[in-house]
């Protein structure tokens, strides 16, 4: 009698997905959820929201102010990662709480900052 070693996996070969009837109830979704389901996911969304506005005033010739837009969602989002609890933070939790805050503070900051010290230049 031989001993049959496994095969090796072909990695151009497709992995099959699990059955949804073979997920445990409580990790599926419910089908259609459309919403977040935090706290943290819904200020994610605001601060997309902020920042995309920001990106918008400055293609309208208004870059200081739309670079502002975006530094103040990045501070109310690193606020929000401060005071919000990790098991509502949703999409704001990325690392560890206070990595989240500093990269969102220094990003904020610096963005505010260059936004006000970068002098006018003239128009071409």
């Amino acid at each position: 009698m031989e001993s049959r070693e496994p095969e090796p996996e072909d990695p151009a070969e497709p992995r099959i997905s699990p059955r949804p009837d073979d997920v445990p109830p409580e990790s599926a979704e419910p089908g259609g959820r459309r919403y977040p389901s935090t706290i943290g996911g819904a200020l994610y969304l605001l601060v997309l929201g902020a920042s995309v506005v920001g990106l918008v005033i400055i293609t309208q010739d208004h870059w200081r102010l739309g670079v502002r837009w975006i530094a103040a969602s990045l501070l109310v989002a690193a606020v929000a990662r401060l005071v919000i609890p990790a098991q509502h933070a949703g999409m704001l939790a990325v690392r560890r709480r206070a990595v989240d805050v500093v990269i969102l503070v220094l990003a904020g900051a610096a963005l505010w900052f260059l936004a006000g010290s970068i002098p006018n230049q003239p128009p071409l």
